[in-house]
């Protein structure tokens, strides 16, 4: 059975306070839900937490410190929902030329950070809960010097797959993101970032790039869709079969 609301559903989402993480924790506080937002950065949590509804909290949290997170979640108490979008931006460059501690620090967010929410998260999540992690196309599709960051993505595909079995019955699932539209691009002057998504669309069926909504529509379906686990929900505009 589906629920028909996310109302008074209570919703931590980790990597809140900008893009992906930012636009599900608008659309779940507009369906009504209590939202807790953890992010590393302070000032982007306050200016955050600022344009969410009434209601709407946050914790700063480093997921690279276990207590921060045990921390997180003894402020939230029980949850019904948990959705990750954390993650730092991964510089390419080849397996051969990264420096071994660097290489081992491209995990500590979006692989380690996220098995650490895990563990502390399930405990607490209510019957009929869930857990998302948010990851890329890279897994599926890598490019030259990417090799680390697709395998950051296909690890977390592969935990999901494995939790949805030890985590039974909180359901367990994954959206893998093509080229989306978000704060992590900003770095690249306007005129030029243009221009590159001009080209990335063009590589998609759709001819476009994403939104941050795209994402967090599929992120609230997969909160209300309770017959729904395991599954790797790909939103890409077609990206791997054009």
């Amino acid at each position: 059975m589906t629920e028909s609301t996310l109302t008074g559903r209570r919703i931590v989402v980790i990597g809140g306070s900008s893009g992906m993480g930012l636009a599900t924790a608008h659309a779940a506080a507009t369906a009504g839900a209590e939202v807790t937002i953890a992010s590393s950065n302070k000032e982007r949590l306050q200016t955050a937490l600022a344009g969410l509804p009434d209601g709407a909290d946050g914790l700063v949290t480093d997921l690279r410190n276990e207590a921060d997170v045990i921390a997180l979640f003894d402020h939230v108490g029980e949850l019904n929902h948990l959705v990750f979008t954390a993650g730092d931006a991964a510089p390419p460059g080849t397996v051969q030329d990264t420096p071994l501690t660097e290489a081992r620090a491209m995990f500590d967010v979006r692989l380690w950070g996220a098995i650490t929410a895990v563990k502390y998260a399930a405990p607490r999540i209510r019957r009929g809960g869930s857990i998302t992690l948010t990851t890329g196309t890279i897994g599926v599709r890598p490019a030259p010097g990417r090799a680390l960051a697709a395998t950051s993505a296909a690890a977390a595909e592969g935990l999901v797959r494995g939790l949805a079995i030890e985590l039974a019955p909180i359901r367990v699932n994954a959206v893998p993101s093509g080229t989306v539209r978000t704060p992590m691009w900003d770095a690249i002057p306007e005129p030029q970032r243009t221009a590159l998504f001009a080209t990335l669309a063009q590589r998609t069926l759709t001819g476009t790039v994403g939104e941050p909504e795209n994402i967090a529509a599929a992120h609230l379906h997969l909160m209300q869709n309770s017959f729904v686990t395991g599954t790797i929900l790909t939103v890409d505009g077609g990206l791997l079969l054009a």
